[in-house]
């Protein structure tokens, strides 16, 4: 059974002092179902997450919460968590929903509002010793640059690289009336900034952010009951950790790697859509530090290991490129809100493939979407659309 996307919402994404994480996320349901033609009682299912209210309780509010606001008409509101890739998971879960003939119509939807400051987490919450953080590895600029850095020293990738992506990110992200950051840095700009963790200069990393965004899907066979260009879920994937594999907050690494959660959750995705990563018109993949971009280019599918450098030194990889990546400016120009980050990368990639993306539109009418979202210690979560 086909799914079909026909409403989807946001609210920009930055710092809103007064306002909290679940009105954001409220603001983006509403905004989904008037997109949609639909109300809220229309709605059989739900599925959200926000890291700060389930997890962290900073913002005092649970995903389910939203009923409060939105209405209590009794349906099942099921809060979801898996770190950054916590919407990738509730847009899986609400396309399961459908596709086991169960719900017609389900919403997902995604918020989160952070402090200041860097992301903070129990390493018990993770199955750690309390040594991981003491050593400093609980701070992700230091995992991050300890990964990418690997990554270019086996794939022969430079640190000028990293800028053209976070570069691209911000040109992007000035194009994206939602984004956080709209100013343009250059890469010499971007290459001076405070080193952080060697290769990571300050603007090659994204923030901690508040925003949020939401979709309705409902039956493929219904969809032109709410909307004349609907786009289609051709497939939701959701993948953890092998052993061997060399994560996020991961404290060892054996002797034979093993390929990300990432690369099977992208595998797995494109044979249940039955379409090739070289048909992929526009993407979105998680860039939470610039070099995640790169090494997430190569674990998806979208070009092979090493040849990212060439790709993004051609423009391949712009919005008039041929494989335009992180269009809206991705997590280094949005910020991150970690439990609205991949919703906002499918409330992108719906506007590209209905032509309403604006200055950033793709050009020839984009046809295929594909994003992917990476969460700690080791989640992948991926989908195919299509118009």
């Amino acid at each position: 059974m086909d799914v079909a996307i026909v409403g989807i919402g946001i609210h920009p994404f930055g710092r809103f002092d007064g306002v909290s994480g679940s009105d954001m996320g409220a603001y983006a349901v509403h905004q989904a179902l008037r997109d949609a033609g639909v109300a809220w009682s229309d709605v059989q299912v739900a599925f959200g997450g926000s890291l700060a209210g389930t997890l962290l309780g900073q913002d005092g509010s649970t995903a389910d919460s939203l009923v409060s606001e939105l209405g209590m008409t009794g349906l099942p509101f099921i809060n979801v968590m898996n770190g950054c890739a916590t919407a990738g998971t509730a847009i899986s879960m609400a396309a399961m929903s459908i596709t086991s003939g169960q719900f017609d119509v389900a919403l997902a939807v995604g918020f989160d509002k952070h402090p200041r400051g860097m992301f903070k987490s129990d390493p018990a919450t993770l199955g750690l010793g309390q040594w991981y953080g003491d050593v400093g590895l609980m701070v992700t600029t230091q995992f991050f640059a300890m990964k990418i850095n690997r990554y270019m020293q086996e794939y022969d990738i430079s640190q000028r690289t990293l800028a053209k992506v976070a570069a691209k990110a911000f040109r992007n992200g000035a194009l994206n009336p939602n984004a956080w950051r709209r100013k343009p840095m250059d890469e010499e700009e971007i290459l001076s900034s405070r080193l952080l963790n060697y290769p990571l200069t300050q603007y090659m990393l994204c923030s901690p952010g508040e925003g949020a965004a939401a979709v309705v899907m409902c039956r493929g066979d219904l969809a032109h009951q709410y909307t004349e260009r609907p786009v289609f879920l051709r497939a939701a994937t959701l993948r953890t950790r092998r052993y061997g594999s060399f994560e996020v907050m991961s404290p060892w690494l054996p002797i034979e790697s093993t390929a990300s959660p990432t690369v099977d959750a992208a595998r797995a995705c494109f044979e249940q859509a039955g379409i090739d990563p070289k048909d992929v018109d526009v993407a979105q993949v998680q860039d939470s530090e610039a070099g995640a971009e790169i090494m997430h280019m190569a674990e998806t599918g979208l070009c092979a290991d090493g040849e990212q450098e060439q790709l993004i030194e051609s423009g391949a990889t712009e919005i008039g490129g041929r494989l335009p990546i992180n269009t809206d400016g991705g997590l280094l120009a949005n910020g991150e809100p970690i439990g609205a980050s991949g919703m906002r990368q499918f409330y992108e990639t719906v506007l590209q493939l209905r032509g309403d993306a604006g200055e950033r539109q793709v050009p020839g009418e984009p046809r295929v979407g594909f994003t992917q979202v990476y969460g700690a210690p080791g989640v992948g979560a991926c989908t195919v659309l299509t118009r």
